[in-house]
């Protein structure tokens, strides 16, 4: 399962974001959505025609994903939101959390039958309040409790096997999957070289792991085997996301959250980047409303 990393990461949007998050390829629109989450920003970056679109969020986003109707489904702190690109409007249509007010929402993901799989947690980082949710047209579902810091989930390309990452404990969980509930919950890998942030898949079953203070994206095989890394020149890398007509451009968020006092020597510390990988990823689903 080994892979070629065929060019350098290309910095293409030298945005800077203190949290930037939740990279996600929009086909529809050939654009790449993401958010910064403690800027509160959403952005598109469209590669085609190099259009750099943003908007204010509002508050603190955790991931945007889009939906059938062509809007996208944003995981703000209090709940989920539907975003109109055309309109720039935001509106709640599901509260989450409302009993555990210093939360705030984090990563996301979509499967197959389009089902939102989502995961939150405390916004100083200090105590182990997130969860793992999964909402499917209009009902909300707690699956997981007691977590840190929350990224995930992804599915394997068979959806027998769910990830989700503890990231203060440097941990890729791993769960069984079926018809979206999940059991069997055990370690799968551990990240010695940064934090285990956000979790991508590819087509072969290889998990791709941003290293936030790793200096990369790691890559594992289905068995747990660590096989790669691919280097980036910033250390912290948030989550990456395949995207392109043929889903082998690998798009990368970086964040200068925890490391100021580096970005004098890190200078695009933030900024959105993308490699091209030899496997391409899985299509991006799009959520059931």
């Amino acid at each position: 399962m080994s892979e070629v990393e065929l060019v350098q990461p290309e910095l293409v949007w030298d945005i800077q974001a203190e949290l930037g998050e939740g990279p996600v390829w929009d086909a529809a629109r050939g654009a790449v959505w993401f958010v910064d989450i403690k800027g509160r920003k959403l952005h598109r970056y469209t590669p085609a025609t190099g259009e750099k679109r943003s908007w204010d969020t509002p508050d603190q986003t955790g991931f945007a994903l889009p939906a059938e109707d062509g809007s996208l489904v944003c995981g703000v702190r209090g709940g989920l939101y539907r975003f109109d690109p055309d309109q720039g409007d935001f509106s709640r249509f599901q509260p989450v959390e409302e009993d555990r007010p210093q939360n705030r929402l984090n990563d996301g993901f979509v499967a197959p039958d389009g089902s939102l799989w989502f995961g939150s947690m405390d916004d100083s980082e200090q105590v182990e309040t997130g969860a793992l949710y999964r909402w499917f047209q209009g009902e909300l579902t707690r699956h997981d409790d007691g977590y840190g810091v929350t990224n995930g989930p992804c599915l394997s390309p068979d959806g027998r096997t769910l990830y989700h990452h503890d990231t203060l404990k440097k941990t890729v969980l791993a769960f069984d999957h079926a018809d979206g509930v999940i059991s069997n919950r055990r370690v799968f890998a551990v990240t010695e070289d940064g934090y285990a942030d956000g979790p991508s898949m590819d087509a072969a079953g290889v998990l791709h792991v941003g290293l936030f203070n790793g200096w990369g994206v790691a890559r594992y095989a289905p068995d747990g085997t660590r096989i790669g890394k691919i280097d980036m020149p910033v250390q912290t890398v948030t989550k990456a996301a395949f995207g392109g007509p043929d889903l082998r451009d690998l798009y990368m968020t970086t964040a200068w959250l925890g490391n100021a006092d580096k970005r004098a020597d890190q200078p695009t510390l933030g900024g959105l980047y993308c490699t091209r990988v030899e496997t391409p990823g899985l299509p991006q689903n799009r959520i059931r409303l």
